[in-house]
């Protein structure tokens, strides 16, 4: 069974795409999220525990950069080669994809474990988070290989119409999840270690249901021994493409150990646990515009692939102007409840009260990320990987960046570092949508007006 994304309302598609990812995400982050809820209410801990997995994020971003990579750029392209009828082209880019994300998991493995204590403390790690960040870190690398397959290879179940098994993939380990992490945590005593071991063995089971699925007989496109071997075209092709969603997962990381060394060094420990924290809602907050937008790319890429370009900007309105509403209704939850959002992640009275400012400032005009990831997902589902690599360098590295290091300075301190992602997030994603629809929407436009009139003639 294969689903023709030209037939029907493309509203209809992109919704029937993007609901069972986003309840897939939202599972995924499950695999974190709750690992933090957990922590965070670590008898005895106070900040310090959040503080050191928060010390963690770069390099576990560092990993998602490279799942980016490989499986954001295979994805669209799989879309594009399907859409056009070129299914053995199809095949080899999944093929190719998969040996792609099972060398480079290996190496990050051998990578982060080697030097996690050199690299924990130039993020800015202290003896005491250090011990958390370290306890953490040591387990969970050992499950690399199997979130950056299980992650990066679930696109390929979507794009083929089986979103409800895509989201079976996240839902299986992440229900493993909810139940080991109490067990590991708690009753055997393990603390911040046993999070990390009920991550990896729920991120196992997840690998496992995503290849028996796409090497059965129930997908018509599968992994085949044949296309594992990679080709240099195909690698250039899909590095090419998903060279944004690594850059931006790159610069997310880049960003990271920015915040962590600017909120040591002007607000100590418990900022750098705030952080934890904000990024955290962040996150589950931001989620929803995430899956519709990711859930348009195989609907946009096929329809674009089968030239039917009126649908695709009938696409790029819909999850616009969903994605722009959606935004403007979870700033306003950050708005009238901050501490209520904080709450759930820690009871640390010192946390709460000085969080529930840096959470408002964090978020102001939240709305403006829509602008951002419509346009970046636009650029990535039709193969426009300059632009899409250049808005993502903007937003992070050009922007977020350097604001975090310089608004502390300019009389701001702790408030600066807070400040710079709403500044950017108006910057880049006002600059990002109005570059996609003045140079992609509207050409697109032109295509369709040209292909009206010669069915006509």
């Amino acid at each position: 069974m294969t689903n023709d994304f030209s037939r029907g309302k493309v509203w209809q598609n992109i919704i029937s795409q993007s609901i069972p990812l986003i309840l897939a995400q939202l599972v995924q982050l499950l695999y974190n999220v709750v690992d933090r809820i957990y922590i965070g209410h670590l008898p005895g801990a106070d900040s310090m525990a959040l503080t050191g997995i928060g010390l963690s994020f770069p390099l576990t971003t560092l990993i998602a950069a490279f799942t980016c990579l490989f499986g954001t750029g295979g994805t669209p392209l799989f879309s594009i080669a399907r859409g056009a009828g070129e299914e053995r082209r199809a095949e080899k880019i999944l093929g190719n994809t998969f040996s792609l994300l099972l060398g480079s998991s290996l190496m990050m493995f051998i990578f982060c474990y080697m030097f996690r204590r050199p690299i924990l403390y130039l993020f800015g790690a202290g003896d005491a988070s250090y011990a958390y960040a370290d306890a953490y870190l040591r387990i969970y690398l050992f499950g690399t290989a199997f979130t950056m397959l299980s992650t990066g290879l679930n696109g390929f179940i979507n794009a083929q119409g089986f979103p409800r098994t895509g989201m079976m993939t996240t839902l299986i380990g992440a229900a493993l999840n909810l139940i080991l992490d109490p067990v590991f945590i708690f009753g055997m005593e393990m603390g911040v270690a046993g999070a990390a071991l009920a991550t990896v063995l729920s991120q196992l089971v997840s690998c496992i249901w995503v290849l028996c699925f796409l090497t059965g007989k129930k997908v018509r496109l599968r992994i085949r021994r044949e296309n594992l071997r990679v080709e240099g075209k195909l690698v250039r092709e899909i590095t090419a493409l998903g060279m944004a969603g690594f850059i931006m997962q790159g610069t997310n990381c880049l960003v990271q150990i920015v915040c962590n060394i600017t909120l040591k060094r002007y607000g100590g420990d418990l900022y750098v646990g705030i952080m934890t924290v904000i990024n955290s809602v962040r996150e589950i907050l931001s989620l929803p515009v995430s899956g519709l937008t990711s859930g348009s790319q195989p609907v946009l890429g096929y329809n674009y692939g089968a030239r039917r370009y009126d649908r695709v900007c009938q696409g790029i309105r819909f999850t616009a102007f969903l994605g722009i509403g959606y935004t403007c209704l979870a700033w306003l939850a950050v708005i009238t409840c901050p501490r209520l959002l904080l709450s759930i992640f820690t009871e640390d009275a010192a946390m709460l009260e000085a969080g529930t400012a840096a959470l408002k400032l964090y978020f102001f005009g939240f709305f403006f990320m829509a602008f951002q990831f419509s346009g970046q997902s636009a650029f990535t589902a039709l193969g426009c990987s300059r632009r899409a690599i250049f808005f993502s360098l903007l937003r992070k590295a050009v922007i977020v960046a350097p604001l975090t290091l310089l608004l502390p300075g300019m009389g701001l301190g702790v408030d600066g570092v807070f400040w710079a992602e709403p500044i950017s997030n108006c910057i880049g994603g006002l600059a990002c949508f109005i570059t996609m629809y003045l140079t992609l929407y509207r050409k697109l436009k032109r295509g369709t007006a040209e292909s009206s009139q010669s069915s006509d003639a």
